[in-house]
């Protein structure tokens, strides 16, 4: 069994440690803090030494209370994990104890009609996300369509009506301009806001986040949380561990990204000019037919073609998407540091990322130590067997939640240095799942503490990702 402390029993526990502390010393405050740590480990061995006292007959979840000499456990038990929900002083008045209910949870899908926000509510069902009730929320053209989940329809509605319905959070993809119109008022009303734009990722007090690298940096206070862009969360994924154990001095970074980075019309481009090129018929005749007159996406062919250029230029000659990488890495491993230079490419593939990137460590490494580093971490797969062809591919990445590291050799022109080629599908880890797994932290670390109910979950869209 493993141990999980909620955000409200981790501020139960400081507040009780500082009342003591306060009151009878520091002495007396540390015995008390190991005595309620003791309570918790004790749990490992004895989940059900706790008396019951609240059952929540829907959820099948049973709350117990496991009391000691002066304060008390308050925890449930769910497969091999114990949640810790509260820590309360005997003194504290019982009867609080029984509004402890597991929150009713509505998810908002705000943008739920676009590439990501689909691709959202896909992974929202594969992952079952505890949920009681969906909103599919987007752009008044989309208002009243209807999106199947489940098996059961949901109507469409405005941002304005999700708003209206206090969810709990908020998965935006829908944009820069929207995020920033709507994501404070989703906030100020208490909702956790995750947004897939690029509005709020460098903002200092808004958290820009891996769950697997820093979730740690949300709190109950960091209202609005945002996803970082595609391209840095498959290439952080497998230079955290990394960073933590020789430290990065340098980045040097090529990507070459799929057209679906551009969204459905980077995908019809490429639909349409293959289709006029080849003299073939379409891989997809409707969206096609649906598409034809949309403008492109690209100032170039990008059938049978590569432009470098993603995103907007700068002043500097970079792009935007260059300047993300650089900034959101530094921002996401916590070191501003590290020098990264990137060229960023569209290649004409309709779904994955695929980055050659060169490290430059701090300290030696040993390379097969990094193989096993990053074959035990979470969320990566090592493919990296030359001799028999088996390297990632934004081919085989397609419609998988994992990043897939590989090509994984020494830089002999440098000291320290290393080269990872890295592939991830662009729509799932790097955006709806990423997001998605934020959620599921806040539901699992009971970022909204006991329920007073007060409402959902939202996806939202806004276009401009």
């Amino acid at each position: 069994m493993q141990i999980n402390w909620s955000e409200q029993s981790r501020d139960d526990l400081r507040e009780i440690v500082s009342y003591v502390g306060n009151s009878f010393g520091q002495r007396k405050a540390k015995e008390v803090f190991d005595e309620i740590r003791g309570s918790a480990e004790l749990l490992k061995n004895f989940p059900m030494l706790g008396k019951s006292f609240v059952k929540d007959e829907e959820l099948q979840i049973e709350y117990r209370t496991l009391p000691s000499k002066l304060n008390q456990l308050i925890y449930c038990i769910e497969g091999e994990t114990i949640n810790i929900i509260a820590v309360w002083q005997n003194r504290r008045d019982i009867n609080r104890l029984k509004k402890i209910k597991t929150k009713t949870m509505k998810i908002a899908v705000v943008g739920a009609t676009g590439l990501v926000g689909s691709k959202m509510l896909q992974v929202l069902d594969e992952q079952q996300v505890q949920m009681d009730e969906l909103i599919v929320a987007a752009s008044e053209r989309s208002v009243g369509k209807e999106i199947v989940f489940k098996g059961k329809a949901h109507k469409v509605v405005s941002v304005d009506e999700a708003i209206k319905q206090r969810p709990d959070i908020a998965i935006f993809s829908a944009g820069g301009a929207a995020s920033k119109q709507y994501a404070p008022r989703f906030a100020a009303q208490g909702t956790f806001v995750i947004d897939n734009s690029s509005a709020w990722r460098m903002e200092k007090d808004v958290p820009l986040v891996v769950p697997e690298i820093n979730a740690d940096t949300i709190t109950n206070d960091t209202k609005i949380i945002a996803n970082p862009n595609c391209s840095t969360i498959q290439m952080v994924m497998a230079l955290a561990p990394i960073h933590k154990a020789f430290g990065i001095k340098r980045l040097v970074i090529s990507t070459y990204q799929s057209v679906s980075g551009s969204g459905l019309k980077g995908i019809n481009q490429l639909n349409c000019e293959e289709t006029k090129y080849s003299k073939l018929p379409t891989l997809n005749p409707q969206l096609s037919t649906l598409n034809s007159q949309l403008p492109p996406a690209y100032p170039h062919q990008i059938y049978r073609n590569v432009l470098p250029h993603g995103g907007d230029f700068c002043d500097n000659g970079y792009t935007t998407e260059e300047e993300k990488l650089v900034n959101e890495t530094r921002k996401i491993l916590r070191d501003n540091s590290i020098a990264i230079t990137a060229t960023v490419c569209r290649v004409p593939v309709t779904g994955g990322h695929s980055e050659a990137v060169n490290v430059e460590t701090l300290r030696p490494f040993d390379l097969e130590e990094v193989r096993k580093m990053l074959a035990a971490t979470q969320g990566i797969i090592v493919q990296d067997d030359p001799a028999n062809n088996l390297y990632p591919m934004a081919l085989t990445a397609y419609d998988k939640d994992e990043v897939f590291v590989g090509r994984i050799r020494r830089d002999f022109s440098v000291e320290n240095g290393l080269n990872l080629w890295i592939v991830s599908d662009n729509i799932r880890k790097g955006a709806a799942t990423n997001a998605v797994q934020i959620a599921q932290y806040l539901i699992n670390t009971q970022k909204f503490g006991p329920s007073t109910g007060s409402g959902p979950i939202v996806c939202s869209e806004v276009k401009g990702a």
